[in-house]
């Protein structure tokens, strides 16, 4: 059992930041990509950023310039920094892992692995 818990979520105002976390804990034999995603009220599910274990990250172009992705291959655990909030940020913020697990010697590979979200909701 592999899990993915996000934290960081909240209210803030315009302008503001906000710093998202993302912690895989269980029987992990490795992590590949690990990625944040958003979906807004009524929309569709949108990527916001990746990371792969090689240590290469993208961000899409509506955050580019305003949101970081890092992360901490030792804590197993991905961060998203979130500058210059705008209200169309508001969303919930899902992380999401591409998983080798291992339990007893039950090798699973690339097992598609969510967290269960955390809100941002920017006031204006």
């Amino acid at each position: 059992q592999v899990r993915l818990v996000e934290s960081g979520g909240g209210l803030v105002d315009v302008g503001g930041s906000l710093r998202l976390s993302c912690a895989a804990s269980g029987s992990i034999f490795g992590i590949y990509d690990m990625k944040w995603y958003r979906q807004a009220p009524g929309k569709q599910r949108e990527l916001v950023a990746e990371s792969t274990n090689a240590g290469r990250t993208r961000v899409v172009e509506s955050v580019k310039g305003r949101f970081i992705i890092s992360r901490d291959n030792t804590k197993n655990t991905i961060y998203l920094q979130m500058n210059s909030l705008a209200p169309e940020d508001t969303a919930l913020y899902y992380c999401n892992a591409d998983i080798d697990m291992l339990e007893g010697d039950l090798l699973s590979r690339n097992v598609d692995v969510w967290g269960q979200g955390t809100l941002v909701t920017v006031s204006s």
